[in-house]
């Protein structure tokens, strides 16, 4: 079995806005067209516009109808794909060494060429966070774009996961959470960031921010439609008296 490191130099992740995140599956299309294209075996994909679609997706978006205590039911979309966890199972079941966590940034990955394909892994992730590519029979799992954030050949803009930097609303942020002055984390200490199931004891990296409490809806079109009680005057006044002695 895989050990985990004693410590991390840095704890690599993401922040996940649940309050203006849209469901648009940008970061989807993203992650799936740079992991197809550059780092490790490409995400298979076949028959996808046929009977029998065959792939695999590293990051995922669930969407989930919630009812509050007070007020109208909210649409929540939440975004899914491996946690980087500190203590994470999927590392210490693994029987070859494959998955590992890197001491440098805290990134969890799997060195595929060691990968015997078991499963183990996938069974131990609390979160379904991996998935075995069907055509290679590898396991996959988001890398936070490795390949990207330390590529000196792209612009420094482009230096951050494909999903972060593809999202059209800016729900997704990346950083390193071990800092207390990184933007990350704080946007987790001011809207009071959260663990996805903390009751694992996996101590995911990755954070979800909540949506904010929503105001109550208004019509911008009632005030004018009070009705105010006057009788009508003028030209309405005469049509008015004149249809009640016709009725």
């Amino acid at each position: 079995m895989t050990s985990l490191p004693s410590h991390t130099e840095k704890k690599l992740g993401l922040v996940i806005d649940l309050d203006i995140c849209v469901g648009c599956h940008a970061c989807v299309t993203a992650c799936k067209g740079w992991n197809t294209e550059n780092y490790g075996v490409p995400l298979a994909d076949e028959d996808a516009y046929g009977a029998n679609p065959v792939g695999s997706f590293l990051n995922r978006v669930h969407s989930y109808e919630v009812k509050p205590e007070e007020g109208a039911a909210q649409l929540v979309h939440f975004p899914k794909s491996c946690l980087h966890c500190d203590d994470a199972p999927c590392v210490t079941v693994c029987p070859t060494g494959a998955s590992y966590k890197r001491v440098e940034d805290g990134i969890v990955l799997v060195n595929e060429g060691d990968c015997i394909g078991c499963g183990l892994c996938a069974w131990a992730c609390p979160y379904g966070a991996r998935e075995m590519d069907p055509t290679e029979q590898v396991m996959k799992k988001c890398t936070l774009c490795v390949d990207r954030i330390y590529n000196e050949n792209l612009p420094e803009e482009d230096r951050e996961p494909a999903c972060v930097r593809t999202c059209p609303t800016g729900a997704r942020h990346f950083g390193d959470l071990s800092d207390p002055e990184s933007a990350v984390s704080q946007l987790v200490a001011e809207r009071g960031g959260m663990d996805l199931m903390p009751e694992q004891g996996t101590a995911p990296v990755n954070k979800y921010l909540p949506p904010r409490p929503k105001d109550a809806p208004t019509d911008v079109l009632a005030p004018l439609l009070d009705i105010t009680g006057e009788e009508p005057k003028g030209f309405l006044g005469w049509l008015d008296k004149t249809l009640e002695r016709l009725g």
